[in-house]
């Protein structure tokens, strides 16, 4: 059996047949973050930036990217989300702020893909809002941290990650 289940017998890319899945709650939660110089830091920690809240703007895109996954990514199954969680933090030593995005919902397919999604919407809108001062920032660290539900159960990333969700 072919573990790459986005492709069909012959090697075609298709859409996962989950109509036989059984319905269960799934959450997943991602992260990433985004670096800067620290006058553009200063900017946003001052509510400064030309485009306005930066955080708060960037919440708006985390949610509706969170929404908008299955027009995004070919192969994904439209979900009905039940919620989306949102959480930033900041890190002024190195000038970055990460974000954290949970989504839920009860179904058939895993909602993995939302909360990446969430988070990279997030990051390109503080990207968006703060490059007219610095167009170097780097968009890093995006990955999942925690899956649950469905067949293959509780996945959780190492302690590492898990400790830096806990700063939120």
């Amino acid at each position: 059996m072919n573990p790459l289940t986005h492709f069909n017998a012959a090697g075609q890319a298709h859409m996962v047949d989950v109509g036989d899945k059984p319905e269960t709650r799934r959450v997943a939660v991602a992260t990433g973050h985004i670096t800067m110089l620290p006058a553009t830091f200063a900017l946003l920690q001052g509510g400064n930036a030309k485009k306005g809240d930066v955080i708060g703007i960037a919440r708006l895109a985390a949610i509706q990217g969170t929404k908008q996954t299955a027009n995004l990514i070919p192969l994904c199954h439209p979900l009905a989300l039940t919620r989306v969680n949102v959480d930033f933090s900041v890190d002024e030593a190195l000038s970055r702020v990460h974000i954290f995005v949970t989504s839920e919902t009860v179904g058939r397919t895993g909602v993995e893909m939302e909360a990446l999604s969430g988070v990279m919407a997030g990051l390109l809108t503080v990207y968006d809002m703060l490059k007219a001062v610095d167009r170097g920032m780097q968009i890093d660290g995006v990955r999942l941290l925690e899956k649950q539900g469905g067949k293959s159960g509780h996945w959780q990333a190492d302690s590492n990650d898990s400790a830096l969700r806990d700063q939120c």
